[in-house]
């Protein structure tokens, strides 16, 4: 079952390499997929890396890419998406993701890119929810293109995780 909890040390790794993204509390690992509450900032989200690429892909990273769905119940933010790229992308270079049969068009900047405004976070959380697999395309500096690409399985339940995680019941037990 996708969204039985699972423990996964490779992926734990991986998180705890990602200092910016550190947390607090762990709140699952939900097959490739992971949620985590920070309750001082407070925020929660949940987080994926994409699927192993070849050696060669990999000497061509020049950052550690993961997926995230972030909320900031402070901020009034829930659902927002984020993904950290695997290359530098070239200025004003389109962001493509692919979700299921669905396509967004991204913003983008360095080696990030986000969905345009929160209807279209809302839009891909949902499309999220019903799809297998994800992919992110866009071109590099040099003018490569490349792609990331996702495995959802145990998204849905992450996400889940995360919005409970930041709910205000479970905020004001942890403080």
């Amino acid at each position: 079952m996708t969204s039985r909890f699972r423990p996964a040390l490779p992926f734990a790794l991986f998180l705890m390499l990602a200092a910016p993204l550190a947390a607090k509390e762990s709140l699952g690992v939900f097959s490739g997929w992971a949620a985590f509450r920070d309750a001082q900032i407070p925020r929660c989200y949940a987080i994926a890396k994409p699927e192993p690429t070849g050696a060669e892909t990999m000497r061509a990273r020049q950052y550690e890419p993961y997926a995230s769905i972030g909320s900031w119940p402070n901020r009034q933010i829930r659902g927002q998406v984020h993904f950290r790229l695997s290359r530098e992308i070239r200025p004003n270079a389109r962001v493509s993701l692919r979700v299921g049969g669905r396509s967004f068009v991204l913003v983008g900047g360095g080696g990030d890119a986000w969905a345009a405004d929160p209807a279209m976070d809302a839009a891909i959380v949902a499309a999220l929810r019903s799809a297998e697999s994800m992919s992110v395309s866009s071109t590099t500096i040099s003018g490569r293109r490349f792609t990331d690409r996702y495995v959802l399985a145990g998204a849905a339940s992450a996400i889940d995780a995360a919005t409970l995680g930041c709910a205000p019941a479970a905020l004001s037990r942890k403080r």
